[in-house]
């Protein structure tokens, strides 16, 4: 018996990286002025996307996979003998997890193996989801059991910290997804938030300048290598000059290449808005 990674598309992995590492990903949905709804993994073109996104009035919406899309996966997987292990977004941001719970209740509840399927909430997003992801497969690689590739996972978690910086909170807040950086409303939008993902969308800091931001990022990857957190990825939305410059300073401070760099896509854009730079990591040992 096996144990299978299954996540979902907001961890923004590149494509070589989830077949690389044999991880199942199940799409979340763009819903467009509540008439067009496509799957996140079906939207390519982000340039395209992004400029109806300046365009339109009402923002896209998003939404979960639905518990067939997550039976789909794991019907499969549980008949093949495997463990499953699914980790997903943050459920302070999207009802993902839950629809995975009820999927493995209902795979439960029909005989086909649903109590081997392992939920975990990653308390995440984007990056720190993709490296969760990759948490669970290195240590089914390295031939742990179910219980202690979880055991794995919840360790990485609390040692995993990842930050962003975004050009404006006015998309949070058409979005409703600004949790505790609602507080920075009533200064001004004409500042350059930095975030973190602590189950919801939670302020670091403020800064005025896009320069600033970039710098705070070089800062913070400071902080994770002088922690012994060397395992480092970058993330952008619509910024891959200064995703570039980023990382590029990161080698440098790291002394080697990014686990993976990527942009990430239309699901957390349509809620952040483009010129996203991010930077996190954790221990290498996790995953390498």
């Amino acid at each position: 018996m096996g144990v299978a990674v299954v996540s979902d598309t907001t961890g923004y992995l590149p494509d070589e990286v989830v077949r690389a590492n044999r991880i199942h990903i199940v799409s979340l949905y763009v819903v467009f002025g509540g008439e067009r709804t496509v799957p996140e993994a079906e939207i390519t073109d982000y340039a395209a996307f992004f400029e109806e996104l300046r365009s339109v009035e009402q923002l896209p919406t998003t939404s979960q996979p639905s518990v067939g899309d997550f039976i789909a996966v794991y019907e499969p997987l549980l008949a093949a003998g495997d463990d499953i292990v699914s980790i997903h977004i943050s459920g302070g941001l999207s009802g993902t997890n839950e629809a995975a719970r009820q999927a493995a209740e209902q795979l439960e509840r029909d005989g086909k193996g649903g109590e081997r399927v392992h939920v975990v909430d990653s308390a995440t997003a984007a990056g720190g989801l993709g490296l969760m992801a990759l948490v669970a497969t290195h240590g089914r690689d390295r031939g742990l059991g179910i219980d202690e590739v979880l055991e794995e996972v919840r360790a990485a978690r609390e040692s995993l910290k990842m930050w962003f910086a975004i050009d404006t909170l006015e998309f949070l807040k058409r979005s409703g997804r600004i949790g505790a950086a609602s507080a920075w409303l009533g200064s001004t939008l004409k500042i350059k938030p930095i975030l973190t993902v602590e189950n919801e969308m939670t302020p670091i800091e403020r800064v005025r300048t896009s320069k600033r931001a970039f710098e705070r990022m070089v800062d913070y990857a400071r902080q994770r290598e002088g922690s012994g957190a060397d395992a480092w990825v970058v993330q952008h939305i619509q910024a891959a000059d200064q995703a570039a410059a980023l990382a590029e300073r990161c080698r440098e401070i790291f002394g080697h290449d990014a686990v993976f760099t990527s942009e990430i896509g239309p699901v957390l854009a349509a809620h952040t808005g483009p010129g996203l730079l991010g930077v996190g990591g954790l221990p290498a040992r996790f995953v390498a």
